[in-house]
Order: C-alpha cells, then structure tokens, then sequence
C-alpha cells in the first residue's frame, strides 16, 4: 500500500470540495488500496456526514451510509433487497460495508485484481486475458471484445429490477439517476464503469413503492454456499391474480457486465398462469445475445434454471 493523506470531513459540502477517493466501510476500497490496484492520494472518510436513516413513505429511502446488515434487518424493505443483501459477503462485512460503497464496489475479477497482468478496466488498452483465459466466472451477456467482467453486486441486481433511483451531490450540485442507467456496459471503455462524476457522492437510494414487490426473492447460485461470488443470481418479484401474472420484475447477476434487467423475461410472462410450463417458457428468452466463451457456457442454461428457481419460490410463497 502506497503512502496517502487521510481526511474526514463532518459536511457532504466540505467532502466534494476534496479531490480523494470516498471511504465508507472500506471493505473493497483497503482491499484494493493493499493490491495497489487503486492508488489514492488522498482518502476522504464520510463517515462522519449525515447520510444515514431508512423511510417508507411513498417509497423507501435508504441513506447512502446504511450498513448492509440494518438494511437488510429493516421491515420495510422488499424481500428481495433483505434476501441480496443476506447473501452477500459475511456477517462481518456485512456489519461494515455500507450500501453506497456496495453500489460502487469494483469487479472480483483475478485479472482486475493482479497489477502484474494485463486488464483494460485497471489500465485501457492493455488487453483483456479473460477473454482467450481462466474465464469460468465471468460474463456471457453485456461483454465486449475489450472486457467479460462481471458486476459482483448482488443488492444492485434487486435495485435495478425494482426500478431504484440514487441521488448524487457534486460541486454542480444534485442530481437522481436510475440504477439501471448509472451502470455502462464495457463497450470499447471499460474502465469507465458507471456515470459517477468526478467528485460526486451518493447520498440515498430510492425505491419507488411497488405493493406487490412484497411477493419477491431473491436466488443466488455459487459454487459455495457462503461467503461467494454470483456465479448466477436472480431477483425476482411477481403480481399474480387468480393464478395468472399479471406483472412482473426479473433481473440477473453474475452473469453480465452490470446488473442485468429482463424486460423480455417480464412481458413473456405477464398474462400467463404462474406454472412452472410458463416460467420456462418465459426463460427461455432470457440468454438472447449471450456470448459464452471457453469456460463458463454452463452459464447459459445456468441462467435459464436459476430464473425458473426464482419464480417458482415467488409463486409457492417463498415455501421452497
């Protein structure tokens, strides 16, 4: 680890005066900071701003500093968020790490991660090893010829398919952006991972109400049972009427470069009878586009498998 000034600002003004890097639970920023994989000159700790609290009201608000682990305590929040949450990490980081950060969290990706190989996320230009490499956990939807990353998140995953909001504060001032539309997919940049301005800081997560959301779960396959990476994960949650769809949200995780929402998925599923014939049928569609490379094409029907297991436990009540 390099040698950096730490500062710790009490005001969200005097903290976006600064040029440093955020530091809230430091569970992937002092990570990365001892691979010297991110070199700050500067460490601005905002523990001390006052961007805490969760409400419901017209909606769920959760301040940007909120530990994992009250969050997925609070009675208020959606089965899904609580059960992405609960999945994540260990209680131990979990007890640390806030919700903005986890939003902001880096790829696990070993390549990212090692300065001594190649990676355009870390250093563009320099080649992408995963794609021709060891690329069993990596992604087969949202990937480019410069980057196969997967987005480690689980919480975003159930954020996006929620359709959640984050509220950001810079020196321009403040402004609300949809999850699903923070995040960018590689491209030919892929160490630009998201519309994060220099600068700016998170300071809420919105969720809009959605009653029937109350009806939703999320499913988290890997490769154990704990303390592990998606190698697929679906958040899911289902209106159903006399034992038809009626709406739905599904996205994915550990199989794309962002948190993956499935729109398709969605509409294949509204109006039909919430069986299990519908649910396959409906995720079928779910792996258009895919582009698996030489080690992780199990992903593909992986995909399809984990969404059906996430309908089938929305619509069996969660009693699976």
């Amino acid at each position: 680890m390099r040698p950096f000034e730490l500062t710790a600002p009490t005001t969200v003004e005097a903290a976006i005066a600064t040029s440093g890097t955020f530091l809230a639970g430091g569970t992937t920023l002092v990570d990365l900071m001892k691979l010297n994989v991110m070199t700050p000159a500067q460490v601005v700790d905002i523990n001390n701003l006052p961007l805490h609290g969760i409400e419901n009201g017209d909606g769920l608000r959760i301040g940007a500093l909120e530990r994992m682990a009250d969050v997925a305590r609070h009675p208020g929040v959606y089965p899904m968020i609580s059960r992405a949450l609960l999945a994540s990490a260990s209680q131990q980081l979990r007890n640390m790490a806030s919700i903005g950060g986890n939003l902001l969290q880096r790829t696990r990706c070993t390549y990212f991660r090692d300065i001594a190989t190649p990676c355009n996320k870390r250093d563009p230009g320099s080649g992408c090893p995963a794609i021709t490499g060891a690329n069993r956990t990596h992604a087969v939807l949202g990937t480019s010829d410069s980057c196969v990353a997967t987005h480690a998140s689980d919480v975003a995953v159930a954020l996006v398919a929620l359709d959640a909001e984050i509220r950001l504060v810079g020196v321009a001032g403040s402004r609300t952006v949809r999850l699903a539309d923070f995040y960018r997919p590689p491209g030919d940049t892929p160490d630009v991972e998201n519309d994060l301005r220099r600068g700016e800081l998170i300071t809420d997560v919105l969720v809009p109400r959605l009653d029937w959301a109350a009806r939703s779960t999320y499913v988290k396959v890997r490769d154990r049972s704990s303390y592990e990476f998606a190698l697929c994960s679906a958040a899911v949650a289902l209106d159903v009427q006399d034992s038809r769809v009626v709406d739905a949200r599904v996205a994915v995780g550990g199989v794309a470069t962002v948190p993956w929402r499935l729109t398709a998925v969605e509409a294949a599923l509204r109006g039909r009878p919430a069986t299990q014939e519908s649910f396959e049928m409906a995720a079928a569609v779910a792996a258009e586009g895919a582009r698996p490379l030489s080690a992780n094409g199990f992903k593909v029907s992986l995909l399809r498998r984990t969404i059906v297991r996430a309908l089938l436990d929305v619509a069996d009540g969660g009693n699976r």
